[in-house]
């Protein structure tokens, strides 16, 4: 075999790591491509002869196959029963076992060729033309396609099976330059020789090859050629070629022509022969990219016979010399040229591109002295960002023109090049600092089609007495130059549409009165301090960081948004846009009250929807009357006293920031929710909304005056309304019926006969009058009577008595939730409480400083025969009950935290708190005593109990315990009272100096579901 034809291995002498890795890649890159010609196609680079390859020794021998009894266990048996092979070399196993069959070299391969594919035509069971092929399972296979080598287990090949990329590596104690390829999808000469087939099956899958049964030795697949056909199109070329060395279907598919129309050869490595062989068989390429690709020019050159159909050809980074284009004229249908980061011709003499069919030319980032384009039929050209002095056009059909940053070109070549195209209709100049006036007007005058111009970035134009009749859409961005005079012109391109003017820094002022300007771009004007528009259509408007700007005017039908942020000095603002919907000023700082005459109804805006005046603190009373506003937002308007909406559709309002807000009108709005309770000097409110349910006026301090008509209101929020007087609160629960939720929470100034008015609120379930001055708490039972949660914190003038409706007289019967907290109620009103009212869930007494202790079930209030220590039985509730005689309490929550002068928790399995779940103690530092025969109880905190000593526990159910700073609690205690925990998992013990790590042992034997023991001895 010839070394040339072997896939050579990594050599490392000499080359570091880096260099070997980027090899191999260059290596496979030309395989991928190989895949599409052969193995005589391919020519991989030089590399040393091959090293000796070790003998791989094989310990069996595969019998002859048998296709009746393939797949079968008694197949395997002989397999494994076999003797075994002499020590055989890798690369006779390649060449099937001897010398003299060489099926892997190149010249056996070709003579074995055409009565393989004979016998392969007779004998298989697949015809190439055949819509569903059938595929095989291991004990179908075919001579054709078994095992790593054919002639070994008594077959000859009729060609040598290849490895794949992926699979040529799989043996093991086998060098790369041992491996052999006659990979060859279709003959060289591009005739129709029939496809050879590639077989990629490792020894591993045949040692397996008797483990399935019988009845699996079959797979079938519907898969025709046209489903493949489609599949295929969706895959690149190095994808194509891998995919060919499956088998003959997808052989066969991966060629066809459809998917070699288009050659995408970018930053890849092909060899001259390669690339001029796949010309040759697929000569109706019509596009071909050979961008970052080494010597594209001579690949071109020697191909370029074949590519009579190419119509599109990309070319970038190398050396194109004159020769490569006069070759394209071998190429009569190439109608698309592109060449970028190239360098053209010698760098002395002119370049010249003549091509009769070409109609776009892109020369981009290219150097080149000078370049002549002589293209009868050429409609767009491209130079941009090329290096040249000169350039000459003969292209009487051109329309477009880019001449971007060509800094090279001077002032005279660009007009001279310009004017030479009459047909001219698009023209980018930018970044051309030569070009002047006197060459926008001889251009205007030669181009009358012109449409399009951008001459940004050229600081010496002002466009003055240019006329273009033409323009659509024109670009100054940058340019120094323009100035209000310039207007004159713009003003004489009637059909004008897109202008923008960003950085001109001495444009002062525009007006236009354009009846086809669509958009428009105004940024960083300096000195730009008045706008005025007219124009129907016009849609876009971008004016940003102008902060010289005072006056704007806008005249359109069209224009639907509106953005005017951070315009510092704007102070004037008129508008006539009919279907303007969204305006956004925000931190216009200069804004005045009179801006509000301009969003009201009548002011030019009929279906303005969103307005946005954000942080706009000149203004400093507002009066909206508009019948489509939707959003509203005055954030930040700090200077902001007065408020007056009649807005009926507004449904979002946002005040936030608003500090000094006084007096406020809501007179109507379709409001939902509404909080106020961000405008602390808020005092004379007017409400009349429709829709809203949620209204909150927290922390309004100075509020006295409140008219609320909301009849769908269910959540009142007047927290820290000092001043709110009881006729307010008569008037509002006159008109709103509906409310649910009423907080007065520290509204010192309601008494009897504001509480009074609540028999109007039929649906009343929360009531909370905490830090309120209230004696008397009669209108509240005799007027709600559907109360839910009563919340009565810090009331300290409310006395014993206060309370006696609600034990004696059981008012409020449907109270679940009930919160003393910081009161001044004494220990037998809490006993009371506590006995009488059975449909109590939650109670809070925290910081009470009347309870001294709290003994449920005593003789106090119940006479009983039986001891105090009898114990519920979990089972029997109802049994218990009747022993009892006592009614069965609801509370679930009994929270006493920080009540200084308590010392004696007792509550006994008799007193029927069986849905007590959990029990907070915390900081009730005097607390000595907790006795507890809770069943259903679940958490217990006595954290911060420092004089606790005693501690008894019944709670089967208890299953976090916390005694944080129990500082007198002894360890002795502590088991005893884990004893009767048996569902406990969390204990608490951090800084009890009394319990050591020590006991920690004792206390999990005692209690063995507990899993977390914190303790400060714990690390």
């Amino acid at each position: 075999m010839a070394d040339g034809r072997r896939m050579k291995g990594v050599d490392g002498s000499g080359e570091g790591a880096g260099q070997g890795e980027e090899r191999d890649e260059e290596e496979r890159d030309e395989l991928e491509l190989a895949l599409s010609l052969g193995r005589r196609g391919w020519q991989p680079p030089p590399s040393p002869p091959p090293l000796p390859a070790p003998a791989l020794r094989w310990t069996m021998v595969f019998p002859a196959w048998d296709p009746n009894e393939a797949g079968s266990s008694r197949a395997a048996e002989r397999v494994w029963d076999s003797p075994p092979v002499p020590h055989l070399r890798f690369g006779d196993m390649w060449r099937g076992g001897s010398a003299d069959g060489d099926a892997g070299g190149a010249v056996d391969a070709e003579e074995h060729n055409d009565d393989g594919e004979d016998e392969g035509s007779e004998e298989g069971e697949r015809d190439l033309h055949n819509k569903r092929p059938r595929v095989r399972g291991f004990g179908d296979e075919s001579p054709q396609h078994s095992g790593v080598n054919a002639a070994f287990f008594g077959f000859e090949p009729p060609h040598l099976h290849a490895f794949s990329e992926h699979d040529h590596l799989k043996l093991s104690h086998c060098p790369e330059n041992e491996l052999e390829f006659g990979l060859s999808l279709f003959s060289n000469d591009g005739g129709n020789e029939i496809p050879r087939e590639t077989n990629n099956q490792c020894v591993g899958d045949i040692e397996n090859l008797g483990i399935r049964n019988a009845e699996d030795t079959e797979i079938r697949m519907d898969l025709s050629d046209d489903l493949l056909h489609l599949i295929f199109s969706f895959l690149c070329q190095k994808d194509l070629c891998k995919a060919g060395a499956a088998c003959k279907q997808w052989q066969t598919s991966s060629v066809h022509e459809d998917f070699w129309k288009c050659l995408k050869f970018e930053n890849t490595r092909i060899s001259l022969q390669n690339f001029v062989n796949i010309c040759r068989r697929y000569q109706n390429v019509t596009s071909l990219n050979l961008s970052g690709v080494m010597e594209a020019e001579a690949l071109v050159m020697n191909a370029i016979t074949f590519l009579r159909h190419l119509k599109t050809l990309t070319m970038g980074k190398g050396q194109l010399g004159d020769f490569f284009f006069q070759a394209l004229s071998e190429c009569p249908l190439l109608n698309t040229l592109t060449v970028s980061d190239a360098s053209l011709g010698s760098g002395i003499q002119e370049v010249t591109v003549n091509h009769d069919g070409l109609c776009e030319l892109q020369i981009v980032k290219c150097r080149a002295l000078r370049i002549s384009i002589r293209c009868s039929q050429l409609q767009i050209l491209s130079l941009r960002r090329t290096g040249m002095a000169h350039v000459s056009l003969n292209c009487p059909q051109l329309l477009e023109l880019d001449f971007q940053s060509c800094h090279k070109l001077s002032d005279t070549a660009i007009r001279q090049a310009a004017t030479a195209c009459p047909l001219l209709a698009s023209l980018d100049m930018s970044s051309c600092s030569c070009v002047t006036d006197e060459t926008l007007r001889e251009i205007a005058t030669a181009c009358h089609s012109l449409s399009v111009l951008d001459a940004s970035n050229c600081p010496n134009i002002s466009f003055e007495s240019v006329k273009l009749p033409m323009l659509i859409d024109l670009r100054l961005s940058s340019c120094e130059g323009i100035t209000s005079a310039s207007m004159g012109a713009i003003y004489f391109s009637r059909i004008l549409e897109a202008l923008q003017l960003d950085n001109c820094s001495l444009l002062t002022s525009v007006s236009l009165d354009l009846p086809h300007l669509r958009n428009i771009s105004l940024v960083h004007l300096r000195k730009f301090a008045d706008l005025n528009l007219r124009s129907p259509v016009l849609s876009y408007i971008k004016v940003s960081r102008c902060s010289a700007l005072r006056s704007v005017t806008i005249t359109s039908n069209a224009l639907q948004k509106l953005v005017l942020q951070k315009q510092e000095s704007l102070s004037s603002l008129f508008l006539q846009c009919h279907n303007l919907t969204d305006v956004d000023l925000s931190d216009c700082e200069s804004l005045t009250n009179e801006i509000c005459k301009v969003f009201s109804d009548g002011g030019g805006c009929p279906i303005l929807t969103s307005l946005i005046l954000g942080n706009c603190e000149s203004l400093s009373a507002v009066e909206l009357n508009n019948s489509s506003l939707i959003n509203l937002s005055l954030a930040g308007c700090r200077s902001m006293t007065f408020l007056k909406l009649a807005c009926p559709k507004l449904q979002i309002v946002n005040l936030d920031g608003c500090d000094h807000l006084e007096r406020a009108s809501f007179c109507p709005v379709g409001l939902e929710s509404l909080n106020l309770g961000i405008c602390p000097k808020l005092s004379v409110l007017h409400i009349e909304a429709p829709n809203m349910s949620i209204l909150e006026l927290k922390g309004c301090g100075v509020l006295s005056q409140a008219s609320i008509n909301c009849p769908r209101l269910t959540s009142l929020d007047a927290s820290f309304c000092r001043q709110l007087m009881d006729d307010s609160l008569s008037r509002t629960a006159e008109t709103c019926p509906l409310i649910e939720h009423l907080i007065l929470s520290s509204c010192l100034s309601i008494d009897i006969s504001g509480l009074s008015s609540l028999q109007c609120l039929h649906k009343l379930t929360f009531l909370d009058l905490s830090y309120t001055f209230l004696i008397n708490l009669k209108p509240v039972f005799d007027s709600c009577p559907q109360l839910k949660v009563l919340k009565l914190s810090a009331c300290k003038y409310l006395s014993d008595s206060s309370l006696d409706p609600l034990y004696r007289e059981r008012a409020l019967p449907m109270l679940v939730e009930l919160d003393l907290s910081y009161s001044s109620i004494g220990q037998t009103a809490i006993e009371e409480l506590l006995a009488c009212c059975t449909n109590l869930v939650n109670v809070n007494l925290n910081g009470c400083i009347n309870l001294h202790e709290l003994v449920c079930g005593s003789e106090y209030h119940w006479s009983i025969d039986m001891p105090v220590d009898v114990c519920l039985s979990d089972s029997a509730p109802e049994k218990t009950k009747e022993i009892n005689g006592r009614p069965e309490y609801l509370l679930e929550v009994l929270n006493c935290t920080g009540c200084p002068n308590i010392k004696k928790v007792v509550i006994p399995s008799m007193a029927n708190y069986l849905n007590l779940s959990k029990i907070n103690l915390n900081l009730s530092t005097n607390l000595k005593e907790v006795d507890l025969k809770c069943s259903n109880l679940y958490s217990l905190n006595l954290s911060n109990c420092s004089g606790l000593e005693i501690l008894k526990l019944d709670c089967p159910r208890l299953a976090n315990l916390q005694l944080l700073a129990c500082t007198l609690l002894q360890e002795e205690e502590l088991e005893s009272a884990l004893s009767l925990c048996c569902a406990l998992e969390i204990l608490n013990v951090h800084s009890c100096p009394k319990i050591n790590a020590l006991d920690f042992g004792r206390l999990q034997a005692v209690c063995p579901t507990l899993k977390r023991i914190q303790s400060s001895l714990i690390t």
